[in-house]
């Protein structure tokens, strides 16, 4: 039977595993009821083998701690796989670190962001290429999403369409392909993770100037950006 593959390219901090699940678990928790009956959900865990499960109908990459700029081994083998799988037009989500990687390896440049981490439940604002693509038109022009992350996609690829962005990143949604999509934001967080991860940054963001408990009093849910991932599934 195919697969929707989770392919795992981190772990969250040990406090989150504990109380919530690890990456590819919150991604199962919001995936698992609304699995179509001809799919699985498998996970693909990128950093312990380069080798893909078989019969793959789609996937969705996910956050990392790691930095795409800095080139891991096993993440700069992830690169040509997403490039064959653009080309062979396999649906692909890309959350986060996800979102970065898929950009870098289409011909883009990911790294640190100028102004700093973003983290929160932030407002992110469709493009008019947003409010007229498959997967985001159902989308309000405005919407909550989870943030947490250092950097971003700098510069991008060839061919990509901007569908959504907020003040402080300009490429919170990318599309670079009929069915191949990312996001900056966390569609799998739960307000109690976003919560833990403002928690454990609270003196980098200090550092930066943010106000850890003014974030954290401003967190909410955020519906819209989640029911992207059920979304998703329509095109696997």
């Amino acid at each position: 039977m195919a697969s929707l593959v989770i392919i795992k390219t981190g772990d969250a901090f040990p406090e989150v595993v504990d109380q919530h699940g690890d990456f590819e678990q919150l991604f199962i928790q919001r995936l698992s009821d609304a699995l179509p009956a001809h799919l699985t959900l498998s996970v693909w865990d990128a950093r312990l083998t380069a080798t893909p499960p078989a019969d793959i109908a789609g996937a969705v990459i996910t956050g990392s701690h790691s930095m795409v700029s800095e080139q891991p081994t096993w993440s700069e083998a992830l690169k040509p796989w997403l490039q064959q799988a653009l080309a062979d037009d396999v649906p692909l989500l890309g959350v986060c670190y996800g979102h970065q990687l898929m950009a870098a390896a289409f011909g883009g440049i990911s790294d640190y962001h100028p102004a700093g981490r973003e983290s929160g439940t932030r407002a992110v604002r469709l493009t008019q290429a947003g409010q007229q693509d498959a997967l985001f038109s159902q989308l309000p022009g405005h919407f909550s999403a989870h943030l947490t992350h250092a950097q971003s996609v700098m510069q991008l690829p060839p061919n990509t369409t901007v569908l959504a962005h907020n003040s402080h990143d300009a490429h919170q949604a990318l599309r670079y392909g009929p069915r191949q999509w990312s996001v900056q934001f966390h569609p799998e967080f739960s307000p109690p993770v976003m919560r833990a991860y403002i928690e454990r940054q609270r003196a980098a963001l200090r550092d930066q100037g943010d106000d850890p408990d003014q974030l954290i009093s401003t967190i909410s849910e955020t519906p819209d950006a989640s029911s992207l991932l059920q979304r998703f599934m329509g095109f696997l």
